[in-house]
């Protein structure tokens, strides 16, 4: 029996995400593969509180004592395509000055603006969200991954947390 296409595609797609050392690089092929949009992916940020991270995520982000970490919670877009939701908890003193600017004052998706830093992505959890036999609609939640980033030499600077959503499929599951 043959998988439906859309199940073919979520699995496809969370491999290459668990895999990748970056989700925005991974969603920026599978944009382009997929014919998405010719639009560059971007970060509209969400209003809403800081949101501070666990004591797990403190401990796994190597944060002693009251140490500060920042949140940037946003939807990646690719052109009117909402591909994710994603909660960044971050060490701003792990990051440059222009790096902590551009997270703080820009569109640019994370992954774009460390990749200077060569980051390594280490998965934490994947969760499947939609299971149905029917194509799932553009806001359907399809998977989400909690992941871990750090440089080569291993010092923690991120935690996120995506939600992928129907639209990163485009229309043609």
């Amino acid at each position: 029996m043959t998988l439906p296409a859309h199940v073919a595609l979520i699995a496809t797609l969370t491999e290459r995400l668990r895999a990748g050392p970056s989700a925005t690089a991974v969603l920026e092929a599978w944009c382009a593969a997929r014919g998405l949009s010719r639009a560059e992916l971007r970060a509209e940020r969400l209003p809403g509180p800081e949101i501070a991270p666990t004591d797990a995520q403190r401990h796994r982000l190597a944060l002693t004592g009251d140490a500060p970490s920042r949140h940037r919670r946003v939807r990646l877009v690719c052109g009117p395509h909402v591909l994710s939701i994603a909660d960044n908890w971050y060490v701003a003193a792990r990051l440059t000055p222009a790096m902590n600017h551009a997270l703080a004052e820009t569109d640019v998706p994370f992954g774009r603006v460390v990749h200077a830093l060569a980051p390594m992505r280490r998965t934490l959890a994947v969760r499947t969200l939609y299971a149905a036999a029917a194509p799932p609609s553009a806001a359907a939640p399809l998977f989400s991954i909690a992941a871990l980033l750090a440089t080569p030499d291993g010092v923690p600077f991120c935690e996120v947390e995506e939600v992928y959503l129907g639209a990163v499929l485009g229309g043609t599951a």
